[in-house]
């Protein structure tokens, strides 16, 4: 698999997911089985370029080459100006968004609201290829089929974009008006591909080593993306990769290998956002990796409630670290025999 000048190790990719997608999280999905991560969605903004918020999203110190980074707007001189802002900070690959339904994106017209204007897209399309052309930087395009189930566009929006120069399209097999509800169809991604000479991503749904293996099948893609399914399981790569090549089923990770996995994750969350704010943004995914886990459902609970008790990284990672030992030996958790999670939740 490769991009532009990129020869990627595989064909499995981490999708971009707001809040989720961080420096931390990409590394680890990579060194778990991943051979491709795009960043967290970038505002075009320009007043904005210089928030701490973007400023995390935009933090690749370590990650491993290539950089993907995801700009998201609806004006295109202004996304151009993003492009070579991010490839000033050493993006590699610039990737644009025309896949996000979130309300307070789509509202702005920006994300997969543009696939309601064609022309707009389009044009938005081509200055950002221009910008990055003279840097030798690749242009990729994420989608969905189409803003909804009357206006799946998303074939022939794929062919204006190849022909625009876009070197690599992923789509999501929804509509915006879908969300994330219902079930992905991937026939839109078969048909895009029968059509398109750049290499054609599917995304959508893909949450097992089954899965995977039945999207490809259905579709012919040159690669997967995987997005919730990767939440609290970053190794669902490794998984993956095992069963395409082998047919066989990758035995579960112990809850040692998570616990070293969780505890590498959380020193590095603490070092890009700092302990005050780290501490709490990380809830979500210790939330998350434990959900993965063969566990009772009400230990599950009792440690998430327990987990949005401390304020401290130091008592965070022993938390981690205990309840991983004990649930290591066959017993509950010893820290949260204290906690009425009903409460604390």
């Amino acid at each position: 698999m490769q991009i532009g000048p990129y020869v990627l190790p595989n064909a499995l990719f981490v999708a971009p997911m707001a809040g989720v997608t961080d420096r931390p999280f990409r590394k680890l999905c990579k060194r778990l089985g991943a051979g491709y991560a795009v960043s967290e969605m970038v505002t075009s903004r320009p007043d904005l370029q210089d928030s701490l918020k973007t400023s995390r999203r935009a933090d690749h110190q370590g990650e491993p080459a290539p950089i993907a980074v995801q700009i998201a707007g609806t004006d295109a001189p202004m996304m151009a100006d993003a492009a070579r802002h991010n490839i000033d900070r050493g993006a590699q690959i610039i990737d644009i968004n025309m896949g996000c339904p979130a309300k307070k994106v789509c509202t702005k017209w920006a994300g997969s609201a543009l696939m309601q204007d064609e022309a707009l897209a389009l044009h938005i399309i081509e200055a950002v290829v221009a910008a990055c052309a003279p840097h030798g930087v690749p242009v990729t395009l994420k989608m969905r089929t189409g803003w909804c189930a009357s206006a799946k566009n998303a074939p022939a929006l794929a062919r204006a974009a190849e022909s625009a120069g876009i070197q690599m399209l992923t789509v999501h097999g929804r509509t915006r008006d879908q969300g994330y509800k219902g079930f992905a169809e991937h026939h839109t991604v078969a048909a895009i591909k029968a059509e398109l000479r750049i290499p054609v991503v599917a995304n959508g749904d893909i949450s097992s080593p089954q899965a995977a293996a039945a999207v490809l099948r259905q579709t012919g893609a040159d690669a997967l993306m995987i997005g919730r399914a990767a939440q609290g399981r970053p190794w669902i790569f490794r998984e993956i990769a095992h069963y395409l090549t082998t047919g066989q089923e990758l035995a579960p990770p112990s809850f040692a290998e998570v616990k070293a996995w969780m505890l590498e994750h959380l020193q590095e969350h603490y070092g890009l956002y700092g302990e005050h704010t780290g501490v709490r943004s990380a809830r979500k995914h210790l939330g998350w990796y434990v959900q993965s886990l063969s566990l009772p459902a009400d230990e599950r609970q009792r440690f998430r409630a327990h987990i949005n008790t401390l304020t401290n990284p130091d008592d965070q990672l022993k938390s981690v670290s205990d309840c991983f030992d004990a649930w290591s030996a066959g017993l509950p958790a010893p820290v949260m025999a204290e906690v009425d999670w009903r409460l604390a939740a």
